[in-house]
């Protein structure tokens, strides 16, 4: 008779006793949310692929702090969103690419200027008017979208619009004034709302 599959609480029990097998029982059905919460933050898949290591190796290193206050798929995923901002500063630091130009909006600002910055942006309107077929094209538009966006542009919109952080912990996180971010996120938002806009209308202006 074939025994049943350990719980997930069981899981956390012999991966903190040290239990390897049971770690990576434990970590393998949220890999995919944990590459891509990195992979959206660093967009490169080397550095994602060196991230996602690190974050596992802190979350196995933690786990017998973890008291199960929230879910581990939410706890891990943190440490993961972590793990690519640590990776993200080194490569800015080792790099010296952090920029200051003001992002270049093109002919498509608007209606951008007098979007309300504290309220949804209306991409995510849009996009649930559409089947699941157009989602995932509405999806593929975003990613060509945010490619688009500056490095430390697009790090303030993952966070604040697809991770829902608050404008607080994004700057305290990335070392910027909340005004800076509110900049930085108001600016991402006018280029993907216009390239989502842009997308649902099929080209049309």
């Amino acid at each position: 008779m074939t025994e049943p599959s350990p719980t997930e609480t069981e899981l956390l029990q012999r991966a903190a006793s040290g239990d390897s097998d049971a770690f990576g029982a434990l970590v393998q059905p949220h890999l995919a949310l944990f590459h891509n919460g990195i992979h959206r933050i660093l967009g490169n898949a080397a550095d994602t692929q060196d991230a996602l290591q690190d974050a596992l190796m802190s979350i196995h290193r933690d786990l017998p702090r973890f008291e199960g206050r929230s879910r581990f798929s939410s706890w891990g995923y943190k440490i993961c969103i972590n793990a690519a901002l640590m990776a993200r500063r080194s490569r800015v630091r080792i790099h010296d690419m952090e920029r200051s130009e003001p992002l270049a909006l093109g002919p498509f600002d608007d209606r951008g200027h007098h979007m309300d910055q504290d309220r949804a942006p209306e991409w995510q309107v849009e996009a649930q008017a559409h089947d699941l077929v157009e989602r995932q094209e509405m999806r593929e538009c975003l990613t060509r979208a945010l490619d688009e966006l500056p490095d430390t542009h697009r790090t303030v919109f993952v966070l604040k619009d697809l991770e829902d952080w608050e404008t607080e912990e994004i700057a305290r996180h990335l070392q910027l004034t909340p005004g800076a971010v509110r900049q930085r996120l108001h600016r991402s938002r006018v280029l993907v709302q216009a390239r989502l806009r842009a997308h649902v209308l099929g080209g049309r202006p």
